[in-house]
């Protein structure tokens, strides 16, 4: 008897149990459906909405790092192009959130190379900072270019990223009175449709502006600068991450309508010439800057790696020996640690100087040759944060642009998959069911954070250094640590060359 009371109990025990088994999957299965409806319907976070339900790991993942990352994870300062530190504060800024952080700095201050700012015993109150200075771009062209923003954004093309991310980017310029440059991939309709100013780019296969031979084709050209919104032309002579090698664009992403755009077939790989076939040297690159402004009455300058001085030494005496309206009417300085969709790892790693080198080079030769007030000088490169942008201006650039920082904020998770049309975030994918995570009106406001943000803290380095707007910033400014672990004023590690070029003017 007491055998089978004890049998009915386990057998009540047991579907107790199932019961209870099948509710809680019933639920679960309940919340899965509820997540995924919900998921697929939102448009604040790409992921989850190109990867319902799985894609909520993945937050769980990052902030389990925190805690677990000692035993699982790289550290904050130790990935590479970008670290955990520098991603969260774009994250952070995109979003809107607080970017304070507690405790202390797990930055290595000692790091050789390492800027660090040096603060006023009197800062500047806020009541005492002065606005922006816009800065006038071509002052002798037809239509010079008043740029109000330091802050801007670089190149990237249709192509390399996709429709909706270039949407996001053209509103989010607009509401940030910046630029936006197209890339060397032409203008399409989605760069006008935010209204934001447009740099163009001129690459090397000049992509929508060029004629059958490769060549540079003036009615192109002016049906382009027709377009009130482009401001200025950006000459591409080479590029940060793949210096001597043209754009790369696989055939996956090369759709029948970035085709039309940039004249070539579909689904076949874009790849553009090394070099530009009409631009063999300097005088041909001041011939080209001078045809280009005639046609369009725009501002024109180009963009460069920098590996030595010899031939900024030349083409500056060049310009001298031609006429000071021959200069450009802007330099934009690349690093070899910028970033791109897809180049070689041989240029990627061991080709032309990073920024802190070729930057002040480039400052002090156009100073040398006393072209300072004539061009202006863009700088790129890894410039996401308030610290690298500040320490750019200290080296004295007049503009700073950023691929990458406004990737992060239209959400890229450096997934690495650029050139391979698969960017779960639909930034750099032309997969129509990846970019539906990637929603432009909500996009466009992150990039306006972003934006604002980082400039916000440019102001405050500034302010703790003890002038009224961040174009103030200078050498003396900040310090650059050594070898020995000490720092030196940056204008000790940066000496500015001694000599004048002496040049004559009729």
């Amino acid at each position: 008897m007491i055998g089978a009371e004890s049998t009915s109990w386990l057998i009540i025990s047991l579907e107790i149990m199932a019961v209870f088994f099948i509710v809680v999957a019933g639920l679960a299965v309940l919340v899965m459906i509820v997540l995924f409806i919900y998921d697929t319907r939102q448009n604040k976070q790409a992921i989850l909405k190109n990867f319902p339900v799985i894609g909520h790991f993945r937050y769980l993942f990052e902030h389990l790092g925190e805690f677990f990352r000692q035993y699982f994870y790289s550290m904050d300062r130790e990935e590479l192009p970008f670290n955990r530190a520098h991603r969260s504060w774009a994250y952070r800024a995109a979003k809107d959130l607080n970017n304070t952080v507690a405790f202390g700095s797990t930055r290595n201050l000692l790091e050789p190379g390492t800027v660090t700012f040096v603060n006023c015993p009197y800062p500047t109150l806020n009541e005492d900072a002065v606005p922006i200075k816009s800065i006038v771009i071509g002052s002798g062209c037809k239509k010079p270019y008043e740029a109000k923003s330091f802050l801007n954004i670089s190149g990237m093309s249709f192509g390399a990223i996709s429709r909706p991310a270039i949407i996001a980017l053209s509103n989010g310029a607009r509401k940030s009175d910046c630029w936006l440059n197209t890339g060397e991939g032409g203008l399409s309709s989605y760069h006008l449709e935010g209204g934001a100013d447009i740099v163009y780019q001129i690459g090397t296969a000049k992509y929508g502006v060029r004629n059958q031979d490769g060549g540079l084709d003036d009615d192109h050209l002016k049906a382009i600068a027709s377009h009130e919104q482009v401001k200025m032309f950006e000459i591409k002579l080479s590029q940060g991450a793949k210096p001597g090698k043209g754009g790369i664009l696989p055939g996956i992403k090369v759709t029948a309508e970035i085709a039309s755009i940039r004249g070539i077939p579909v689904g076949k790989d874009s790849i553009s010439p090394n070099r530009h076939i009409d631009i063999s040297n300097d005088d041909d690159l001041l011939d080209m800057i001078m045809r280009i402004r005639n046609v369009t009455g725009k501002p024109v300058g180009f963009k460069a790696v920098l590996s030595d001085s010899h031939w900024l030494d030349g083409l500056f005496k060049n310009i001298h020996e031609r006429g000071i309206e021959s200069a450009p009417d802007f330099i934009t300085v690349d690093s070899a640690d910028g970033g791109t969709g897809a180049a070689p790892m041989s240029l990627m790693d061991d080709v032309g100087l990073p920024l802190r080198e070729s930057l002040p080079m480039l400052v002090d030769k156009v100073t040398e040759y006393g072209l300072r007030e004539r061009i202006k000088i863009i700088a790129s490169g890894k410039l996401i944060t308030p610290t690298r942008v500040a320490a750019a201006l200290c080296m004295g650039a007049d503009f700073i642009v950023t691929a990458r920082g406004f990737m992060f904020s239209l959400g890229c998770i450096q997934s690495m998959q650029c050139n391979k049309n698969t960017c779960p975030t639909g930034i750099t994918t032309h997969n129509d069911r990846l970019q539906k995570g990637l929603n432009p009106v909500s996009k466009t406001e992150r990039v306006a954070n972003y934006h604002h943000n980082l400039m916000y803290e440019v102001c405050m380095i500034a302010h703790s250094c003890g002038v009224q707007e961040p174009r103030e910033l200078d050498r003396q400014h900040a310090r650059v640590f050594i070898d020995n672990g000490l720092s030196v004023p940056m204008d000790e590690f940066y000496p500015p060359s001694q000599e004048k070029y002496h040049f004559t003017t009729d």
